[in-house]
């Protein structure tokens, strides 16, 4: 019988260091890591354009950072990229250092993340992602923009603190709009349907 192989535990310094020179974004979720696959044009037009969109709209004192963003989700010992982010307010990381120098930092306290749906991720951004990013008791907000549909998704944190609340959830497609961080963005903007 052949032993299966385990692959050895990285640490999360280690991960962030190889980061650092590293061609491919990877996701570590406590102490493996995985390369994070590359998107479609569609994927990045996306990406690109949804924050554009709410970057144009956002209440002072909160900032759109692009998919360059690393998160840290301290809970689920998670550190991933996600499409987009919004911070409000001070910017809160993690930040590791060895020998005197930063390896890198995961913002720790994003307000939104916005993940742009693809056939090879859908299912683990809508289950195992969204599980692990609800932990984070910063987060007001997650959106959901879809590849295959003209159509986003807000699900927002509920205003009561049960622990079995739901998550509501507003869906707009064409000609509709959704609220983030209490802006109405058009969904034709972000897909280009109506400029």
């Amino acid at each position: 019988m052949v032993d299966p192989i385990v692959k050895p535990y990285v640490t999360f310094a280690d991960y962030l260091e190889a980061e650092q020179s590293s061609d491919v974004k990877h996701e570590w979720f406590d102490g493996s890591v995985y390369a994070m696959s590359r998107g479609t044009p569609e994927h990045a037009r996306l990406s690109a354009r949804i924050v554009w969109c709410i970057r144009g709209a956002l209440p002072a004192g909160c900032e759109v950072y692009s998919g360059d963003l690393m998160l840290y989700v301290a809970e689920a010992k998670l550190s991933t990229y996600a499409d987009a982010s919004v911070v409000c307010g001070p910017l809160e990381t993690i930040t590791v250092k060895r020998h005197g120098k930063s390896l890198g930092e995961g913002v720790t306290n994003p307000s939104v993340i916005v993940e742009v749906l693809s056939d090879s991720t859908e299912r683990y951004d809508r289950e195992e992602k969204f599980s692990y990013y609800r932990t984070l008791s910063s987060l007001k907000e997650y959106v959901l923009v879809s590849q295959d549909e003209v159509a986003i998704e807000v699900f927002r944190r509920p205003s009561s603190s049960s622990p079995g609340a739901r998550w509501e959830c507003e869906k707009a497609r064409a000609g509709g709009s959704v609220t983030i961080r209490g802006c109405t963005i058009a969904v034709d903007a972000v897909y280009g349907t109506r400029d």
